[in-house]
This record gives structure tokens, C-alpha cells and sequence, in this order.
């Protein structure tokens, strides 16, 4: 299968238009019909219907598969344009926003990083691609379990920090005064859906509730004290959200974690910035 024409229908089908799609690649609608084309007759199947353009069963299924697949691609080239390149002059770290700390903020040289704020969900990609020559990702986890993490590439995981986690309720949440709360006590609550920044904590059920699709951590403390919805959080972000109470998170037995991304080669910058971070020697929060 030609990853020009499967990237090609990914556009395609992203844009809900040919002419759309050719705008954004640098080809005439004609090239792009015919790349369209070409994929169908190799898989002598029809992937997309063309008023209004949209994926046929058969093209939502490639659509799972296409992802990935160009991801891969991606990845593979990256990791060798990083084997053949002369170090770079600067080093480019993702971060998802609850991975910004004071360990990280502390071991940042003064100059020489760019630092790139993403989704959680976003990291790992953005390193496996190239985009990104480090990441740092967070998320709950069973104390010493490494995070569930997508397989975009073979990418060097380490883990460097682990703190306890704690719910932010309003100050006027029946549950504000406890000494330590249960997810399960918290089963029928409505929780913030924030992907950016504190995705859901699996297992919970939610009464409808806000969506906030921004990485601004103070956005969300702010939303959660207002009563907008609960967030599970690092203790030490929640206790000094400036309102409301963070109450330690005592059943399911998890932590926060956050875990270093590297690809398998790295420049002699990045991976002294690897080392700053701790790689191999955790750092605190």
C-alpha cells in the first residue's frame, strides 16, 4: 500500500473534501482523485463516497489502521535523519501540562530548550515523530506500574517522579472535610473532562459535565472550585489551587506519575538534557 495515497485519503477524509485536501498537500484536485482512486482499485473497494465525501464502512476501517500506520513511517525516518544529522543547535521538549513542575522547572538549563506544552495524549507522538527530541508525560498509576502509553514507536521509557494524588472539590462538596476520599465514593459525581490536561481516571462514571479542551492548569483548578466538575490531580497542584479542598486520594491505590520519552538515539545535547531530567535518578516534585 503507496503511504503517499493512504495519507492522501487520510486528508481526504479529515477535510470532508478533495479540493480541501489538495490545498493542503500541494496537489490539483485531479492528483488527488486519482491517488484516491488508485487506493480503491488496489483494495477493490470503494473507501470513500463522494456527495457529501465521506468514509464507507470499508474507509473507516483503513482510517484505524492509516493512523497508525503513518505514524510508524514517521517515526522511522525521525529516527534516522537523528542517526545521520550533526547534533542540532537547540533541544525541543513536549510536556504535558501536569509534568511541568518544580522538579522539571529546576532542571531546565537556562538556554538551549524549546518547551512545548501538549496533551498527554500528544507526547508520545510528538517524539516518536521527530517533532520533539524528549518528552515528558503524566498520568495515574498503581505505585511503580509504568503508564499505559500508545505504541506509536519503540521509544526508552523511564520513570522519574511519583507523588500522591488528591481530588479538588469545591469548599462546599459534602466530601471537602474528609481526611482522604475512595473513587468509589465518588461514583455518581460529575468529573471534569479535560483530555488536555487531567484525562478521566479509568473506571469512573460521570453525571454530564463541562468538556474544557485547553492545557491551562489554572483554567481547570478554577473550573473545579466553581463547581464545574472534580479533577484528580497531584496533591501539590490541587492544595495550592488558590480555592476549594484537595482531599488525598485514598482507594484505588494510585500515584501520579510522570515518565521521561526518548527515542533509541539521541544527540550528545539531548541526552545530557535526558540525564537533567533524571533519567536513571528520579526527581522529586
Amino acid at each position: 500500500m503507496d503511504p503517499h495515497l493512504l495519507r492522501t485519503f487520510v486528508t481526504v477524509a479529515r477535510l470532508s473534501s478533495f479540493s480541501g485536501a489538495a490545498r493542503e498537500l500541494g496537489y490539483t484536485q485531479s492528483a488527488v482523485s486519482q491517488h484516491i482512486a488508485a487506493l480503491e482499485g488496489d483494495l477493490r473497494t470503494e473507501l470513500l463516497t463522494r456527495r457529501p465525501v465521506e468514509p464507507t464502512a470499508a474507509g473507516a476501517r483503513l482510517l484505524e489502521h492509516a493512523g497508525p500506520l503513518l505514524l510508524r513511517l514517521d517515526a522511522a525516518r525521525a529516527d534516522v535523519l537523528r542517526l545521520a544529522a550533526a547534533p542540532p543547535g537547540r533541544i525541543t521538549l513536549a510536556a504535558s501540562p501536569l509534568a511541568v513542575g518544580p522538579g522539571l522547572l529546576a532542571a531546565l538549563p537556562a538556554t538551549g530548550v524549546t518547551l512545548r506544552v501538549l496533551p498527554p495524549a500528544e507526547v508520545p507522538a510528538a517524539v516518536a515523530s521527530g517533532d520533539c527530541d524528549l518528552g515528558l508525560v503524566d498520568g495515574p498509576a498503581a505505585p511503580s506500574d509504568p503508564l499505559r502509553l500508545p505504541d506509536v514507536a519503540p521509544l526508552v521509557v523511564t520513570g522519574v517522579a511519583e507523588e500522591e494524588l488528591a481530588v479538588l472539590l469545591p469548599s462546599a462538596h459534602p466530601l471537602a472535610g474528609r481526611d482522604a476520599v475512595r473513587l468509589e465514593d465518588l461514583a455518581d459525581a460529575r468529573w471534569l473532562d479535560a483530555p488536555g490536561v487531567a484525562p478521566l481516571p479509568g473506571g469512573v462514571r460521570t453525571a454530564p459535565a463541562l468538556r474544557y479542551e485547553g492545557t491551562d492548569l489554572r483554567a481547570l483548578c478554577a473550573l473545579a472550585t466553581a463547581g464545574h466538575g472534580l479533577a484528580l490531580l497531584p496533591g501539590r497542584v490541587a492544595r495550592t489551587a488558590g480555592a476549594g479542598v484537595a482531599v488525598p486520594l485514598r482507594s484505588p491505590r494510585l500515584v501520579h506519575r510522570t515518565e521521561l520519552l526518548a527515542p533509541g538515539t539521541l544527540s550528545g545535547a539531548a541526552a545530557a538534557l535526558a540525564v537533567r531530567l533524571g533519567a536513571g535518578s528520579p526527581y522529586g516534585p
